[in-house]
């Protein structure tokens, strides 16, 4: 009897996990086939195509009744639909016989030879050294402009002459022995044994190449001298061009450790080099992004600075190197340059955080002079703003929008208030029928109790509010860039699946991410470690105290590469709120990763900052739960680095889980990979 009875409970367990096991997996196709319900959007956004020069576009746009095509006349707002593009262009044939104009490409290259302006003589590097030789092989035999050039020291082959034929400006490059990291392939395709890749890869505090300018004139024969010795100590150094009248060539020269950053101009004449510009820091310079552009010959230069604590653009003399006037100025910051417009003397570009009400990431596209008189915010409405301008940029098509207003697409005309015509409006009726919610954009002060943080809420369909959900983040807080989508998305990648699992998911940009003030920006410095996590942990919170089904004792986080690095960091630094941890392709050590971004924040020369934000040796203060998962072939983070946190955990006699992957490289996201995700966080939060 007591066997039958124990014979009858596993068939009961066992019936139950069966079922858990179907509706685990009914879940997870719900989640994978999540983005065929974009079908149910419609007239999501228009993306104009331009018509060569003319003030035509046309568009496709998806309606209820199917795929419409329209052609749009910029001037009127009028638009004519058709069922398919052949069809538009059948019926206004003569509006597609505009076409652009070719544009002078300047100097031929062949043959790794560069033919002057005049057409007289070409230019090349042989054996590391400088030649010259007519064009047409008459003018006699090749000149050597050099003869020290050798292998680990050499002339660049990018050779540039000046307007006037008479002068040559090129790099000299001492070379440096790059690291090399391996990557086996344990299961090629091609054999049964692995094979071993080796791919060039320095890190922070490798010997880098380092370039100088160097200046030949042609007419004399010979190398005029420069004095370099300033920018020996280098991280980058290129060269920017030739004046028009031939009098200096220019180069920006990056200090290793990314604190000084320089605009050169050399005199073709004499060789002296004076700076347009030369920016300083106590931290970092964000030179990915920097902005330059030479006006009348270099009379005058709109130079991108974060002098005043925001990023903004600025008029500098190209005689004396001294500001002239601030171009743009405010609690704001300059995004993107768009175009110069020299005859009007103004500059048209992105800008975010115009407004104290607004969402400060939100993109506007403006004007103003070149004084810093007659500021336009050309696109005013709440919302952020993407544009795509005509060939001549008089008209422009605006698509704004936020993670929670549907795009509208509108046509203007630049200098005009009005709106010419709105094109169309998002429309997400029947995508609502289905149970979807609309994300939500949320604002709460960060760790100083001042500065407004920004993020987005996402919930599942069917949400519920009387039920209790884990909470889950999705982080990425690299200091190049900010990071929370702001524009109207309906179906966000892994986000929006994740949710479907049953959960809120948060994506929050923090301090020490990039896009608002310097000081927002500085947190970072020698403190990857940081992450924004007080930020983010104080927002979490200001928002379960708002919606209190959000359980702010299941909370997980996840993400790639930096953001792999710092959802195990969560776990680390700050087990007291967060429970469980997704880590993809991690550098969980910045002196493993590549050179260029780590020593951007954690600066050079590589110092004890980096071992205190290494995951690596800070493995033993691990709580919680925590998956790494990397591929074998990652030559963007070196496997290695996951490898070597793993041995820490180890060392340290901590639990954990692993999924290496073979073949794989940076790019891990596929459908195993994210029901891997789905199941952890299912076993380790949703009970």
């Amino acid at each position: 009897m007591m066997r039958l009875c124990y014979t009858i409970l596993v068939v009961v367990f066992a019936c139950s996990d069966i079922s858990a096991m179907i509706a685990e997996k009914v879940d997870y196709q719900r989640a994978d086939t999540l983005y065929k319900l974009a079908d149910k959007v419609y007239s999501a956004k228009v993306i104009p195509e331009w018509i060569g020069d003319s003030y035509y576009f046309w568009y496709k746009n998806k309606e209820r009744s199917g795929t419409v095509f329209y052609l749009v006349n910029a001037e009127t707002g009028d638009k004519q639909a058709a069922a398919s593009l052949e069809e538009l262009k059948k019926q206004f044939p003569e509006i597609w016989k505009s076409t652009d104009k070719g544009e002078n490409k300047g100097p031929e290259t062949k043959d790794g030879k560069v033919m002057s302006p005049d057409k007289q003589w070409v230019a090349y590097v042989r054996d590391n050294n400088v030649y010259i030789s007519s064009s047409d092989g008459k003018q006699g035999k090749e000149v050597a402009l050099s003869m020290d050039g050798t292998f680990d020291c050499f002339y660049s082959a990018g050779l540039t002459w000046s307007p006037d034929s008479k002068k040559i400006a090129t790099l000299k490059t001492r070379q440096a022995n790059c690291r090399r990291i391996p990557l086996l392939e344990s299961a090629p395709e091609s054999q049964l044994q692995p094979l071993l890749h080796w791919r060039n890869y320095a890190k922070p505090g490798d010997e880098l190449p380092v370039s100088v300018p160097v200046l030949f004139d042609v007419e004399q024969r010979k190398q005029i001298p420069l004095d370099t010795r300033l920018y020996e100590y280098q991280f980058s150094l290129s060269l920017t061009g030739w004046r028009e009248d031939s009098r200096a060539f220019t180069f920006e020269f990056n200090r290793r450790g990314h604190q000084r950053y320089i605009v050169g101009e050399v005199n073709a004449v004499d060789g002296v080099i004076r700076h347009l510009a030369d920016e300083k820091s106590d931290t970092f310079i964000s030179y990915i992004n920097n902005y330059r552009f030479d006006l009348n010959d270099g009379a005058e230069m709109l130079w991108m600075s974060e002098r005043d604590g925001w990023r903004h653009i600025y008029r500098i003399d190209g005689k004396t190197g001294e500001v002239k006037n601030q171009v743009t100025r405010g609690e704001w910051v300059v995004r993107k340059v768009i175009f110069v417009d020299t005859e009007q003397q103004k500059v048209y570009f992105m800008a975010s955080g115009l407004y104290k009400k607004e969402d400060p990431y939100n993109q506007h596209y403006c004007s103003v002079k070149f004084d810093g008189t007659d500021f336009r915010d050309l696109t005013p409405e709440d919302g952020n703003h993407k544009i795509t301008l005509s060939k001549d940029r008089t008209y422009f098509v605006d698509v704004y929008s936020r993670p929670d207003l549907p795009s509208v697409s509108v046509l203007r005309k630049v200098g005009k208030k009005e709106v010419i015509a709105t094109l169309e409006k998002c429309d997400v009726t029947d995508l609502v029928a289905c149970g979807w919610q609309m994300p939500e954009v949320f604002c709460a002060k960060g760790r100083d109790g001042k500065t407004d943080i920004w993020g987005t809420i996402y919930r599942p369909f069917n949400f519920d509010p009387s039920k209790s959900y884990p909470v889950i983040e999705d982080i990425y807080a690299g200091p190049h860039d900010s990071y929370v989508q702001k524009d109207f998305n309906p179906i966000t990648w892994c986000i929006s699946s994740l949710a479907e699992q049953g959960y809120i998911v948060v994506k929050i940009d923090g301090m020490g991410t990039n896009n608002r003030s310097k000081k927002f920006h500085d947190v970072c410095w020698k403190n990857l470690k940081d992450a924004g996590f007080p930020d983010r942990i104080k927002w979490i919170q200001a928002a379960a105290r708002k919606y209190k089904y959000m359980d702010t004792s299941r909370v997980g986080i996840y993400g790639w590469s930096a953001g792999g690095q710092n959802a195990m960091a969560a776990l680390l630094f700050h087990n007291d709120f967060y429970r469980a941890a997704v880590s993809f392709c991690g550098c969980h050590d910045n002196r493993m990763d590549k050179v260029w971004w780590n020593e951007l924040w954690m600066g050079y020369p590589v110092d004890e900052s980096y071992s205190r934000s290494s995951n690596v040796e800070n493995a033993h203060l691990l709580k919680g739960d925590l998956l790494l998962i990397n591929g074998e072939l990652d030559d963007n983070v070196d496997p290695a680095s996951t490898l070597q946190v793993v041995n820490a955990l180890i060392k340290a006699d901590k639990m954990f889980e692993q999924l290496y992957l073979p073949g794989k490289g940076h790019s891990l996201g596929g459908t195993y990979e994210i029901h891997r995700l789905y199941d952890f966080f299912n076993r380790k939060l949703n009970y």
